[in-house]
């Protein structure tokens, strides 16, 4: 009896040895576990050995599939057998993935308990030795962050007398195996529009509720673009929304889920040959996205990073060039702040962070409402009307004329009372923060792309609310210093250098003023330039009479015939002026201007698709003359000797987009790659996906994308 207790008990050891012999020891992270397994106890000489890497992840954490998507990077697990066998496993066999929205963008991968299995087939057996494994892995462990994980892992099996028995992880291996996509039973075509179509028999609304194609290469299509099926008798179509990267004469490989109407899904693995069964274009299909829609819906969990986005855009801002007019009139409000009471000082802020939330929340709201009823416009649209050029270059002409004390504004205005000049100060803050987003707007796209894709991609009331927080980061620093006594006393005490200061930051108007100049001629031409500059003469002409009129009443009494006479002049001059607008709002500009900077071409979208299919690498700029950080980066990156040697020595064609007048053709190539706004930049390396480059660019940069570095 006794015996055959201990044979029992000594089996129970050996089996429970050998299913631990089946997994590694664990590399555990506060994000996950991962080890190495196998679906047998032991080894056979010309037995498949299934191998992988087991990583059970936290809630809330997802790793990615071999193509991540919008971001990450698929991971890669190396393993070599040694001792009784050697051998190397065949490459992963992906499972079928998940998609993944993250805020306006979309990955693919793996969520949960995950195991991505290889086969390995033992050679050189030597009959009786155990054989050991080693594994290197590396992967990307992701929620609201990612982390880069490796790991090594050592298994060692015993040698079986015939077949190994499966191990206690093989169920894991099976239900890869069932989550792995078969090859389509159907055929596969790509349009050379991206309408991605299966056809053959047994495909039918009883049969196929839904499709979603994941591409098998990353940049061919717009990923977070919604994916709408229309099943027919024998037919799925599913319109994509290609990108620039896509080649309509290659094949397209992708695996395809269709989910029944009970819900049960089928992964097909498929390579689409380049074609389609009649259909010309995705608008040909009922329910196609537009090319102009925006991505999906913002997701929960990047709305606090979208918001911190906008939060810091909004704070850079104050950095950029377009605001430093702006920033001049607040640099007299904060020295006027050191001469006010606290209560005054922190209404001005108030009154000023008003203005610029009330612009911000127009402008959004505004552009929401009119992409909402199909139609898009562009960040920083405004600076396309020739109208809305010279009215901001109209004031802040005005705005330097006042701190040059050509005439008053906000003071005792012609005998008025203390208490309207103070009425007129906050009225003056909160005109100062509708003004500073009117100027600003050309400067933030580069800084603001996550938070304005966020934005545009949301439900409207979140959207206001991306909108609200960047004026937010805007007027931060203002408030702050109004708001928080230590800051406010930093500030200098009143004196004489605040009128040298005030008439001082008249200049930095007059410069936006020849800057607004030269913008107008780009969009309107002569004619733009010449009813511009005359619309200056008047103003000039108004607010010198407006401020003789002031200096005559302050002479003598309120009634005399002087003062009145010159402020009818004024107002005269004044709607002189301002009936110029209509007739601007009206000019039609001409064609767009060709580039005729040396060794670059105007870009168009059949030119981009001719130079790739040859071989050249390309890079695209799309630019606009009223974008400060456009000129910029054109000025210090692409004139440097460093980057036109590269140019010249890789033979990079150069194409670029003049974004200055509005020209439907860039704003779709923008869109595409999930942009509002100019600076954007992508570099084509040859017969290679482009690479997106960031808004600021330094020569260093440039160079190192071109070489491959």
């Amino acid at each position: 009896m006794i015996q055959r207790l201990l044979a029992g008990l000594s089996l129970l050891l050996l089996c429970g040895a050998a299913a631990h012999a089946a997994e590694s020891q664990p590399a555990t992270t506060p994000h996950g576990v991962a080890t190495l397994v196998t679906d047998r106890d032991g080894w056979s000489a010309g037995q498949k050995l299934g191998i992988g890497l087991r990583v059970k992840l936290q809630p809330g954490w997802h790793t990615y599939w071999i193509n991540p998507g919008d971001a990450g990077e698929a991971p890669s697990v190396t393993v070599t057998a040694s001792g009784g066998a050697t051998g190397k496993t065949d490459a992963i066999t992906w499972p079928t993935p998940e998609a993944l929205p993250e805020g306006p963008l979309m990955s693919y991968g793996y969520t949960g308990d995950v195991l991505l299995p290889m086969t390995l087939t033992p050679v050189e057996a030597r009959a009786g030795e155990p054989m050991t494994l080693k594994a290197s892995a590396e992967w990307l462990s992701c929620s609201s962050v990612c982390v880069p994980d490796h790991a090594d892992f050592t298994l060692t099996l015993p040698a079986a007398s015939g077949d190994a028995a499966p191990s206690a992880e093989a169920p894991l291996f099976a239900r890869a195996r069932a989550d792995t996509p078969v090859t389509s039973p159907f055929a596969a075509r790509i349009s050379p529009k991206g309408v991605f179509t299966l056809a053959g028999d047994g495909l039918s609304a009883t049969s196929v509720a839904s499709a979603y194609v994941f591409p098998l290469e990353t940049g061919v299509i717009d990923q977070v673009a919604p994916q709408k099926a229309e099943i027919r008798p024998g037919l799925v179509s599913v319109p994509l929304k290609p990108t620039s990267s896509f080649d309509p004469r290659k094949p397209f490989g992708a695996v395809v889920v269709l989910r029944d109407p009970k819900g049960t899904q089928s992964a097909l693995s498929v390579e689409a040959a380049p074609g389609g069964p009649g259909l010309a274009s995705v608008d040909a299909l009922p329910g196609a996205p537009k090319t102009a829609e925006p991505g999906p819906v913002l997701a929960r969990t990047g709305l606090v990073t979208t918001l911190l986005y906008a939060l810091l855009g909004g704070l850079v801002l104050n950095l950029m060039p377009c605001v430093f007019p702006v920033l001049a009139m607040k640099a007299m409000s904060l020295a006027r702040l050191s001469g006010m009471a606290r209560r005054e000082q922190r209404l001005s802020a108030v009154f000023y962070t008003a203005g610029i939330l009330l612009a911000f929340a127009a402008l959004g709201g505004g552009m929401m409402a009119v992409r909402a009823a199909g139609n898009a416009i562009p960040w920083g649209f405004q600076f396309q009307s020739l109208a809305v050029i010279a009215g901001t270059g109209w004031l802040l002409f005005l705005v330097g004329l006042n701190l040059l004390g050509a005439f008053e504004v906000g003071g005792r205005l012609m005998g008025a009372g203390q208490g309207l000049a103070a009425k007129g100060g906050h009225f003056g803050d909160f005109a100062t923060g509708l003004l500073a987003v009117l100027v600003a707007t050309p400067c933030t796209a580069p800084f603001m792309a996550v938070a304005l894709a966020g934005a545009f991609s949301s439900p409207p009331v979140v959207g206001i609310v991306v909108f609200l927080v960047l004026g937010l980061g805007l007027a931060l620093p203002y408030l702050l210093i109004a708001m928080i006594p230590r800051l406010a006393g930093l500030l200098p005490r009143p004196g004489l250098w605040m009128e040298v200061l005030k008439q001082a930051l008249a200049f930095p108007m007059f410069a936006a003023v020849a800057w607004l100049v030269w913008v107008a001629s780009q969009n309107g031409g002569s004619i733009g330039v010449l009813a511009m500059v005359a619309g200056l003469v008047l103003l000039g002409a108004a607010a010198w009479l407006f401020g003789l009129g002031q200096r005559l009443a302050a002479q003598g009494e309120p009634g005399r015939r002087g003062p009145r006479f010159a402020g009818f002049l004024a107002v005269a001059f004044l709607l002189a002026a301002l009936a110029l607008l209509p007739g601007l709002a009206r000019l039609q500009p001409g064609a767009q201007q060709s580039s005729n900077e040396p060794g670059w071409e105007t870009f168009s979208e059949s030119r981009l698709d001719a130079l790739r299919a040859s071989g050249r690498p390309v890079l695209v700029d799309m630019s606009a003359a009223w974008c400060v950080s456009c000129l910029v980066n054109e000025r210090l990156a692409f004139h440097s000797s460093a980057v036109t040697k590269a140019f010249a020595q890789h033979d990079v064609a150069l194409l670029r987009g003049d974004w200055t007048r509005y020209d439907a053709g860039i704003t779709r190539f923008l869109r595409a790659h999930g942009r509002d706004g100019v600076p954007f930049y992508i570099y084509y390396p040859p017969h290679k996906p482009g690479i997106i480059w960031p808004q600021i660019l330094t020569p260093a940069l440039v160079v190192d994308s071109i070489d491959g570095k």
